[in-house]
């Protein structure tokens, strides 16, 4: 591994989020003065490791430009595929051609404006301490349910050593190409970057996040999200 380890951020931002059921695109969605992808931009910009910041966009995006390119003048985008994984298969590979140096990427969810500082730090700190790379999760703590698939509790599923992943997800660029290609040849879809790095045999170092490291899913969501974020801006730097 690099002595000077150089890390990329890649946001996928290619989504329709259809759970979120909005005209506007929930990454677009203005919280606390800016659009909810401007916020997980910012989360990740002052990482002193960060070469740079690629954003992955659909192919009919028209508001990245008017609303997000201005506030963030460096970031570079690559088009997206018609999943999350197969965008960030893209997004590695054009950030391979861009920025050659950079050997590590930070995985970023879009819709996950609430970043604290001190998790982004710790990911990286322990993450670069092996090849297998890292991910904020944090253990559950809810009693898990079986749906019978009627809407009804069929079975308590035991939660003991049961995690729920978060991004940042940090990997080596060339082994988490390496393993999104193997998912796709063996007709596997991995829901997140661990997924794909675990089916090649990798074991992702499980690093603790935060409850605060909030995601936009549902319009339920958003008024948490927004009071987290006006919380932290109006308390004083330093």
């Amino acid at each position: 591994m690099s002595a000077d380890p150089v890390i990329h951020a890649l946001i996928p931002a290619a989504g329709r989020g259809h759970r979120f059921g909005d005209a506007l695109l929930k990454q677009y969605v203005p919280l606390a003065g800016r659009p909810v992808l401007a916020h997980s931009i910012a989360a990740v910009w002052e990482l002193p490791q960060l070469s740079g910041v690629t954003v992955v966009l659909s192919p009919e995006d028209e508001q990245f430009q008017e609303l997000i390119a201005p506030l963030f003048p460096g970031v570079r985008t690559a088009i997206g595929g018609d999943t999350r994984a197969r965008s960030v298969l893209n997004g590695l590979l054009a950030i391979k051609d861009s920025d050659p140096a950079a050997d590590w990427v930070l995985v970023h969810d879009a819709a996950r404006p609430c970043l604290p500082a001190d998790c982004l730090r710790r990911l990286v700190k322990q993450g670069l301490g092996g090849e297998d790379g890292a991910l904020l999760a944090v253990p559950l703590r809810d009693t898990l349910k079986r749906d019978d698939g009627a809407g009804n509790s069929s079975r308590t599923l035991e939660r003991s050593g049961l995690w729920a992943a978060q991004t940042p997800q940090l990997f080596l660029i060339r082994r988490l190409i390496d393993a999104l290609r193997q998912c796709f040849s063996e007709n596997f879809e991995p829901t997140d970057e661990a997924a794909a790095m675990e089916l090649v045999g990798a074991r992702p170092k499980l690093v603790m996040g935060s409850s605060a490291n909030l995601k936009i899913t549902y319009p339920d969501d958003v008024h948490p999200v927004e009071n987290w974020l006006r919380e932290k801006h109006r308390k004083p730097s330093g």
